[in-house]
């Protein structure tokens, strides 16, 4: 499939040696033999259907239409950081007619410059055409502004096209300029559906109006491709869940399973008679029944923050197609693969071909966002960079885009002297890469994102930006150990200790867990922990991780039995939905705050320290003196 705007997205289909700067776009070799719209509902498959179970988020557009029924809408604003400016990224159920356009100034009543910019559209499953038009953005409009004042408020207006209502004067704050002394804080969240994540919301919305500087979200989004919840039945290691002959719920005296979500008491309450039940969230689920409206009511609902701060993003599992994986049975795949409901197939039947072909290779997350990849010199929103005052911020693919990536390129899934993979060789999940591999799909130094990260590394200025902060999806280390993880130390690890990166920040387990500061060869650097809350930042010898993949969705949290984490371990929290809070104090001190989405409270809270630290009259120089600085 072809996008409108000729976007090339996901990289080579080339054997291993074989060098390439082509990427790759949606592949549509072998037809896709599913349903023309799969519906995640068996009871009400239409696609406008309020199937039973399946209670819809019904939010707000971002501008409030003129007529009840508009021909056109702007559902969604965001804004992201680009150096010396914003990008202003807005969507619409259908095309504008004309380049999208805002009318901006220093001043609310003096909107006295104009800006124009570029949209971007792909054929979604189902188009918007069929479904609400509040709930549908199909086109994507990017309007670039630069060349601004740091740290200054700008006024704009997205100008009225083809049915839309001009919006009302909304505005904008600039990044402080690289060097920038004062003390600023980040909200830092992973892995948030709108499922689980009411508390975390409330709190979000609530920081963003307090003035946080941005919002920097690692990773799994909108959880799109938990459309089909409903379908699969119940595991016995899912501790909530909804279907029928096997329902689990907490108890109302909150001792129920382990993973009661104290923040939404919605859980508490009977499941509303006639519900067809599902998995993993309060009142059936909560999930919309399409891929596609997922995205569009999870950006709906962030309008509240989006609006108001920039939202930065990076890709998550979640993001990269319509499934991950099947349940017992695969009723999943016969319905994908044979258009068949409740029937079985066989597991090596769900390939890369299953989903729709505008449900494949991140697409939808390509085109609902624009991150300054091109202006940081990375990939799109995949790979790239920015500076924010005292501290420079540096966002990777922890998806595709280095060896033994989780989610595969078409290389990967060669055999012999092939140098296509059939239909049967491929996976749901394969993706990317989105930059070049020139060289061996083994080696480190073949691919873009590796040698765009150590060009980065080297040109950060630790006399403007004294801290440096890194995150991606997934983490390096965990209590939860897994395979991945070796991979991505062995991809990224060498690279961000070398260049000093005072944290590397991640998701993808869903719980809190903080760990102490790491060595290359993966042990504890005692040297650097003044106690259990205070970490000294040895830059080059190791970095403090912290897995803050606890927002809220639908799979609920990760859960370890027993509670038997690793010594590596400083704080778990397997129970609580919440944010995080990263404040830069200053060139020497940042602290680290986990709010907790129930009240706001805070559930652990972490100061990081540089040489000649004071806080409240203590000097960390002796022990700086202990690790050999003068």
């Amino acid at each position: 499939m072809k996008t409108a705007t000729g976007l090339a997205l996901l990289g080579a289909f080339f054997a291993e040696a074989a060098p390439t700067d082509k990427k790759r776009d949606v592949d549509t070799r072998f037809p896709y033999t599913g349903p023309a719209v799969p519906v995640g509902d068996w009871v009400d498959p239409t696609i406008n259907g309020n199937g039973k179970g399946f209670p819809r988020l019904i939010e707000p557009p971002a501008v409030t239409p003129k007529s009840k029924k508009p021909k056109n809408n702007v559902n969604v604003i965001s804004l992201s950081y680009v150096p010396e400016g914003v990008n202003i990224h807005y969507q619409t159920p259908f095309g504008l007619g004309t380049k999208p356009t805002v009318k901006w100034g220093k001043t609310a009543a003096k909107l006295d410059a104009k800006a124009h910019g570029t949209t971007s559209t792909y054929d979604r499953t189902p188009p918007c055409s069929e479904v609400a038009v509040t709930q549908c953005s199909q086109f994507f409009h990017n309007i670039q502004i630069s060349g601004l004042k740091p740290a200054t408020t700008y006024y704009y207006t997205i100008a009225a096209a083809n049915g839309t209502t001009e919006s009302d004067v909304l505005s904008f704050t600039t990044a402080r300029k690289s060097g920038d002394q004062s003390a600023f804080t980040v909200a830092v969240l992973n892995d948030m559906g709108y499922t689980n994540a009411k508390g975390t919301y409330r709190e979000l919305v609530k920081a963003a109006d307090e003035g946080v500087a941005f919002a920097w979200h690692g990773g799994d989004i909108s959880y799109a491709d938990d459309w089909y919840s409903g379908i699969l039945p119940c595991e016995s290691d899912w501790p909530v869940c909804y279907n029928g002959t096997s329902t689990e719920l907490p108890t109302p005296d909150g001792m129920g399973p382990p993973d009661v979500p104290i923040d939404d008491p919605s859980y508490l309450d009977p499941v509303p008679a006639g519900e067809k039940p599902s998995q993993g969230g309060a009142l059936g689920g909560d999930m919309s029944v399409l891929y596609e409206s997922n995205w569009d009511l999870w950006q709906n609902w962030m309008n509240k923050v989006s609006i108001k701060i920039p939202y930065m993003v990076m890709p998550g599992n979640h993001e990269a197609a319509c499934n991950e994986f099947d349940g017992p049975g695969n009723p999943l795949t016969a319905y994908l693969v044979n258009n068949q409901t409740n029937s079985t197939a066989a597991e090596s039947d769900l390939t890369y071909y299953s989903c729709p072909p505008s449900q494949r290779n991140f697409t939808a997350f390509q085109h609902r966002f624009r991150m300054p990849g091109a202006e940081s010199g990375g990939v799109d929103n995949f790979w790239y960079s920015f500076d924010y005052g005292l501290a420079h911020f540096i966002t990777l693919d922890g998806e595709t885009d280095f060896p033994y990536s989780p989610e595969y390129p078409f290389v990967r899934d060669l055999k012999g002297n092939e140098t296509f993979p059939t239909e049967a060789e491929t996976y749901s999940t394969d993706s990317g890469p989105f930059g070049y591999i020139n060289g061996s799909w083994k080696t480190n130094e073949a691919y873009e994102q590796y040698n765009w990260l150590k060009a980065d590394l080297a040109k950060i200025d630790r006399s403007k930006t004294p801290w440096v902060i890194a995150m991606s999806h997934r983490p390096m280390y965990s209590s939860q150990v897994s395979s991945y993880q070796k991979n991505l130390r062995n991809a990224f690890q060498d690279l961000l200790l070398g260049a000093g990166v005072d944290a590397y920040l991640a998701g993808h387990i869903h719980w809190y867990e903080r760990l102490f500061p790491m060595t290359a060869n993966g042990t504890i650097d005692t040297a650097s922990i003044v106690d259990n809350n205070t970490y000294i930042a040895n830059e080059g010898t190791s970095m403090t991780h912290i897995i803050n993949g606890m927002a809220g969705n639908v799979e609920s949290h990760s859960t370890l039995p027993l509670n038997e984490t690793l010594n590596i371990t400083a704080v778990l929290d397997e129970k609580h939905y919440g944010f995080s809070k990263f404040t830069f104090h200053n060139s020497t001190v940042a602290t680290w705050t986990f709010v907790k989405g129930v009240d706001g409270s805070v559930g652990d809270e972490l100061t990081l320290i540089k040489k000649g630290a004071k806080i409240a009259g203590r000097d960390f120089m002796p022990w700086w003196k202990n690790l050999g600085y003068n």
